[in-house]
């Protein structure tokens, strides 16, 4: 929303404009920081910038649709991949440790602890591959390449 953009065009302060809308710092904040607005407050606001309050609205009302519910599902799901990595991550810091202290207290003339660490190790950087969507040899700029090259076109 262009509130932030009108204050500091004026230099006023949240606390000014707080005081001069007769809304709350909180509020102001709030609205800067893109959660929606009463249309109270958008009334209020629209009367200290001299503009016209439909147009605040409008502008109040297509911040809000920016996200669609897809992007938020996608996001959503994202998220819960990051979450499922990092929980994973966290095991194999605990459990390869305790491995290794078990190996060491027991039978320390052969290093079997290794052997599980490695292959674990390996399950975490093709999940982390996976996550943060890191292919460095079938990655979309392969793809670009094979289609350009499909195509005959010059890369």
């Amino acid at each position: 929303m262009n509130i932030q953009k009108w204050r500091l065009q004026r230099g006023w302060s949240q606390q000014q404009l707080a005081e001069l809308s007769g809304l709350s710092a909180r509020t102001i904040q709030r609205i800067e920081n893109g959660q929606p607005a009463s249309a109270e407050s958008l009334k209020s606001l629209a009367s200290v910038f001299e503009i016209d309050f439909a147009s605040l609205n409008s502008e109040q009302e297509s911040m809000d649709t920016t996200h669609t519910p897809e992007d938020e599902r996608l996001a959503l799901a994202h998220v819960r991949r990051l979450r499922r990595f990092y929980i994973h991550l966290a095991q194999y810091l605990l459990a390869i440790p305790l491995l290794m202290i078990i190996n060491l207290v027991t039978y320390a003339d052969v290093l079997w602890f290794i052997w599980p660490a490695l292959g674990w190790g390996i399950g975490i950087l093709t999940h982390a591959a996976a996550v943060f969507e890191y292919y460095p040899f079938f990655g979309a700029q392969w793809e670009r390449r094979q289609v350009e090259k499909r195509l005959g076109r010059p890369l």
